[in-house]
């Protein structure tokens, strides 16, 4: 069969890996928009119903996304595209027939893809006979290969393949068919597809082809020896005398390097200066160890347990000598952390009880607030202050108290739990280590108790004597300062809070965030993008605009990505060869990160009655709510819509009890109030109906809502309001307040009510949020409705 007249030009087709074959059906790999799929798809067009050819060429420089020709190898093939099909996410597989040699003498582009002007390759033919004689040799040899195949790799593919090659005449092809069926690897089918020569190319198929049927009978006929003459006993005693010829070829024998391998473990344990009773643990598994055979299992699993012993810092010699210079520790803190001078007074004043009192256990500090604002590297920094190793322990996804206290040995895979893990990579009895996300250990699929078995590691009145499971000896953790980090105070298990000393970080203001941004995250940023010895600077309006238009959060996590992408563009431009402007402006913000996420919520709001804006709390900081209510037909029902808990549901329910039963002290007309009822229900909605909101915050902020509906008096919005109400209308304290003003500080909000109880938290609200916000105090519901609510003919000027 002669090879198919091609025409051109076609479209290119450059290839990394795959190589075709002409006569083989082979697929293909391709990036969904790579200029190859660009190619195939061009094919595809030109073909107009039909099958679509390209040429399919290996590249030499597999870097290249656009090739030249001298990247290219001298024959490629001529390709028709059979089929195209989906793959993976992102890449198209596309099955390929490879038709004939030809060699590319130009290419150019076109739009995504390249064309390439080809000739065909003239195939050489010195002696045809010689020729067919070698091809039908072949045939015979690819027969004899198959039948030497395992009965698994035998397919009905293979035994079809395997009949094309028998049937076919042309030297060439039969050359072709063979090369693409063998196993070969890239080198070898390369240089026979390059290979223009039949009879050379007949020659290399018939020596790779000989090599590999020779190496399936070797293996046939070790295969059958050992089914016939060797038991499993026999088998291993083989492989054991071979082993003993290798170790003999070394200079060494199996006992000896055995021997040597006990004896180091034994140094090893002789310098971690063992306790007394871990000691004789060790020394009667390290004897019993030396009555093992060696390649036994439970040989493997002793083996294993001593070497976590000896691994392990038992002696006080492993011990770090603390610094405890309070000025170091001080400009330390001060250097890495901005803000949170509660917070860093709290850890001075931990490590000047240390450096008194060295030896006595002091709290175990947990460090709780929103995600972003430094809990886990203020550990890092205790550290480092100390001069001590530092280990995190994530605690998140814990479903099992063996991952704390260990597996036991007799378990498949058995290791010691979390805390042994982490002495193990400290190095040192006395590391820092910080638990992060203690707050995650709940769940409806524990396995155990999680909580009580790392009560048994921080507790000092049980650390001291720590017992693994899969060390079966006790381990002292006194000498260990622990840290715990937790975004929910509330999911602690009781067990531990108990044990815990609370440090609370609610968030940054936006000069905080402000002065962290120009401080730590856009040197560090530099840094991380390689543009440390470029003078790149971000205007104080652009991270102001960052701030408080692209993220809206308690902590910087999302402003430093934020940086990171502003300054990842400039990089890029540099390594494009193109000279960016040195300081990023707005409108460089603007095309990079896309319009603005956040806008003023208080812009797209009016006075309208049955409107309020409430404060929330969240693990993640606080968050304003606002409290819609309105009127539907019915018979005096309260429905609340939302996704609220059953705290914020009896919330509602009381303050409508409150305005039901006082309306007309609160300012509603009694008789309008109870005429409504009769024939309306009352409708209270939290906008954001996806997210949970539960807690005893919004009594006077629904209350108010209800007193504005009943009223027609309009409620002004940019007064934001947080306070539980009893059913007299008296103003009870809430929680979380610094969070909740911070809330109102970053939504534009300078008017908040707050209960006159909480006068005792403002000092905890930072001082440039106060100076830019008015706090009003009150003790009755009263004095919430004469701050907020506007009479009514006041409600279009409030508007504007």
């Amino acid at each position: 069969m002669s090879p198919p007249a091609i025409t051109g030009p076609l479209p290119l087709l450059p290839l990394r890996g795959a190589i075709i074959l002409p006569g083989a059906t082979q697929p293909v790999d391709l990036g969904r928009s790579s200029p190859a799929m660009q190619a195939v798809r061009a094919a595809q067009d030109r073909a107009r119903g039909g099958a679509g050819r390209v040429i399919a060429v290996l590249l030499r420089d597999t870097s290249a996304a656009t090739p030249d020709l001298d990247q290219l190898y001298p024959v490629a093939v001529a390709c028709e595209v059979v089929q195209v099909l989906a793959g993976t996410p992102g890449r198209t597989s596309v099955t390929l027939r490879g038709l004939s040699r030809v060699r590319v003498h130009d290419i150019y582009p076109e739009r995504d893809y390249q064309i390439a002007e080809f000739d065909p390759a003239a195939e050489i033919v010195h002696e045809p006979t010689l020729a067919y004689a070698l091809a039908g040799a072949l045939q015979d040899l690819v027969k004899q290969h198959d039948g030497l195949q395992p009965t698994a790799s035998k397919s009905k593919a293979r035994a079809q393949a395997q009949a094309t090659i028998l049937a076919e005449r042309s030297p060439s092809l039969i050359a072709d068919l063979s090369a693409a069926h063998v196993e070969l690897d890239g080198d070898e089918r390369l240089a026979i597809q390059q290979e223009v020569d039949v009879v050379a190319r007949l020659r290399k198929v018939i020596e790779l082809l000989s090599h590999r049927t020779n190496v399936l009978q070797v293996k046939r006929d070790l295969d059958r020896y050992v089914r016939e003459h060797l038991s499993k006993h026999e088998h291993d005693a083989l492989l054991r005398h071979k082993l003993k010829a290798i170790q003999h070829e070394l200079g060494e024998s199996e006992g000896e390097a055995e021997e040597r391998a006990l004896q180091d473990l034994e140094r090893r344990l002789q310098a971690a200066e063992l306790p007394p009773d871990v000691r004789a643990a060790a020394d009667r598994e390290l004897g019993r160890l030396r009555r093992m055979n060696p390649q036994s299992s439970e040989a493997t699993t002793c083996r294993t347990w001593l070497e976590w012993i000896a691994d392990l810092p038992w002696s006080p010699a492993t011990m770090t000598a603390d610094k405890l210079d309070m000025g170091a520790a001080r400009a330390l803190l001060e250097e890495n952390h901005y803000g949170l001078q509660k917070v860093k007074k709290r850890v001075l004043e931990y490590l000047c009880v240390r450096k008194l009192a060295p030896d006595k256990r002091g709290p175990i500090l947990c460090l709780v607030g929103p995600p972003g604002v430094g809990k886990t590297s203020l550990g890092r920094s205790i550290a480092d202050a100390l001069g001590r190793r530092y280990v995190r322990i994530s605690l998140g996804g814990i479903r099992d108290d063996a991952e704390i206290r260990g597996h036991r040995r007799t378990y498949i895979g058995a290791l010691p739990g979390r805390f042994i893990q982490a002495m193990k990579r400290a190095g040192s009895k006395n590391p820092v280590i910080v638990l992060d996300e203690i707050d995650k250990l709940v769940g409806a699929n524990l396995r155990g108790d999680p909580a009580s078995a790392l009560l048994e590691a921080l507790d000092p009145e049980q650390n001291t004597a720590f017992h693994d499971h899969y060390l079966g000896v006790d381990y002292d953790l006194s000498k260990v300062i622990f840290l715990c980090t937790a975004n929910d105070l509330g999911t602690i298990p009781g067990v531990l809070r108990d044990r815990l000393e609370i440090i609370q970080l609610t968030g940054y203001t936006i000069e905080e965030k402000l002065e962290i941004a120009r401080r730590h995250l856009l040197p560090k940023q530099r840094q991380e993008n390689g543009l440390s010895a470029v003078a790149v600077e971000v205007p104080e309006d652009v991270l102001l605009t960052l701030a408080t238009q692209y993220t809206r959060e308690s902590g910087v996590r999302n402003l430093e990505r934020e940086l990171a992408s502003l300054l990842r563009d400039v990089a890029m431009q540099i390594a494009e060869g193109k000279q960016p402007g040195l300081v990023v402006g707005a409108d460089e913000a603007l095309r990079i990160l896309g319009p603005p996420r956040y806008y003023d919520e208080l812009a797209a709001k009016e006075p309208s009655p049955g409107l309020v804006t409430g404060l929330g709390w969240t693990p993640t900081g606080g968050t304003i709510l606002f409290v819609e209510a309105t009127l539907t037909r019915g018979t005096g029902h309260l429905r609340l819509t939302g996704k609220l808990g059953e705290v914020m549901k009896e919330s509602a329910q009381a303050a409508l009890s409150l305005v039901r039963s006082r309306g007309a002290e609160l300012g509603a007309d009694a008789a309008v109030v109870r005429d409504l009822m009769k024939h309306y229900d009352v409708h209270i909605h939290f906008p954001a109906g996806a997210v949970p909101k539960d807690g005893p915050s919004a009594g006077i902020a629904i209350s108010t809502a209800l007193v504005s509906l009943f009223s027609r008096r309009p409620a002004r919005v940019d007064v934001a309001m947080t306070g539980e109400i009893t059913l007299r209308g008296q103003v009870l304290p809430v929680g979380g307040i610094r969070e909740k003003v911070l809330a109102a500080h970053r939504a534009g909000i300078r008017d908040v009510i707050l209960p006159d109880r909480n006068r005792k938290d403002e000092p905890e609200i930072p001082e440039a949020a106060r100076a830019d916000m008015r706090l009003h105090y009150v003790k009755h519901i009263r004095e919430v409705l004469e701050a907020v609510l506007l009479p009514t003919e006041d409600a279009e000027a409030a508007a504007e």
